[in-house]
């Protein structure tokens, strides 16, 4: 009987013992304790094993686990931050030199629809003595660019184009020849000119850049008289009329300022005309007609009566200019181009 009361407080032991193995806190007898009975001996001796048991299984203080974790992966990161970057944080901090690069060539290649036409037009005019003022010279000048015959499209005007671009380049050639000549007046480095021979010296100038083209210029005197190319080929007329008075130094602001300017149109128009039929050397006969008709210029009085005289002198000339033209087309041997 009494084994059977040990053996079931033993079992009671059993049980508050793990109930009480999570606090871990068993008070150990003293020496001074008095022998207990075989209960009580029971009873302490499974308590102190559900101790050991219980010191055994205990795990790692999870605050200390913790911080010794945050402090290897603190140092993880501070070494990744030395011996490597971000690419994302690199690429956002560094300049985005790709997209400038490519900006910058397409600024530097870009080239718009004007640009190139001009590009196509003076290659073309190598082409003139060959094909005269015609749609094969800008095809053959796009091809000799390595583009296709096909960009003859882009010219609404057709050949007429050639002889206003020719004429546009031209007038402003000029300009930078006169511009320069002023400039040397200005600064000392030349002495200013005559009216007379300045203007004379002007038109002379103009006039040879058409002898490259003399042969084809009757072809593109017919060009410019075409319905479509007039308005474009009076103002590149008008353009290089007031120029060649602005550089010779004229600033009226009343009626002499159109009686000049329609006098130097029927001079250039009418010695134009005569260059055409030149066949002296060096187009003497054509400069010694330039120097009478500057000097009935100089020579002609400002009443009404004589400014009258020269406008009708001036539609007179273009007139006169219409109809030699058309007659040097049919007798020239351009006239199928």
């Amino acid at each position: 009987v009494l084994m059977a009361l040990d053996m079931a407080a033993l079992l009671r032991g059993l049980r508050a013992g793990r109930a009480l193995r999570g606090l871990c806190v068993v008070a150990a007898p003293t020496a001074t304790s008095p022998p207990c009975g075989s209960l009580r001996r029971g009873f302490h001796c499974a308590a102190l094993r559900l101790q050991d048991e219980s010191k055994s299984d205990k795990p790692p203080s999870s605050s200390s686990n913790y911080h010794e974790h945050y402090q290897a992966h603190s140092a993880d990161q501070d070494a990744a931050g030395v011996s490597g970057s971000d690419p994302a944080a690199d690429r956002s901090a560094g300049p985005n030199t790709g997209y400038q690069d490519q900006s910058g060539d397409r600024d530097e290649d870009y080239e718009t629809e004007e640009q190139l036409q001009a590009r196509i037009l003076t290659a073309a005019l190598e082409f003139v003595p060959l094909h005269g003022w015609s749609m094969e010279a800008i095809a053959a000048g796009a091809e000799s660019l390595g583009l296709s015959s096909a960009s003859t499209g882009m010219f609404d005007q057709g050949a007429g184009d050639l002889v206003l671009h020719f004429i546009a380049q031209c007038n402003a050639q000029l300009t930078e020849i006169l511009a320069e000549q002023h400039n040397q007046v200005q600064l000392g480095q030349a002495e200013p000119k005559k009216t007379a021979d300045f203007i004379r010296d002007a038109v002379e100038t103009r006039l040879r850049m058409h002898i490259p083209y003399i042969e084809t210029w009757p072809q593109a005197m017919s060009l410019l008289l075409l319905p479509h190319n007039i308005p474009d080929s009076l103002k590149h007329l008008s353009t290089l009329v007031d120029d060649i008075w602005y550089y010779a130094g004229d600033r009226s602001t009343d009626m002499n300022w159109y009686t000049k300017r329609a006098a130097l149109t029927g001079i250039y128009n009418t010695t134009e005309l005569v260059m055409i039929q030149d066949s002296s050397p060096d187009f003497q006969d054509t400069w010694t007609f330039l120097d009478n008709r500057i000097q009935d210029v100089v020579n002609m009085a400002t009443t009404a009566k004589q400014v009258q005289s020269t406008g009708e002198a001036v539609v007179q000339g273009l007139v006169g200019a219409a109809v030699t033209v058309s007659g040097l087309i049919l007798n020239s041997p351009l006239q199928q181009c």
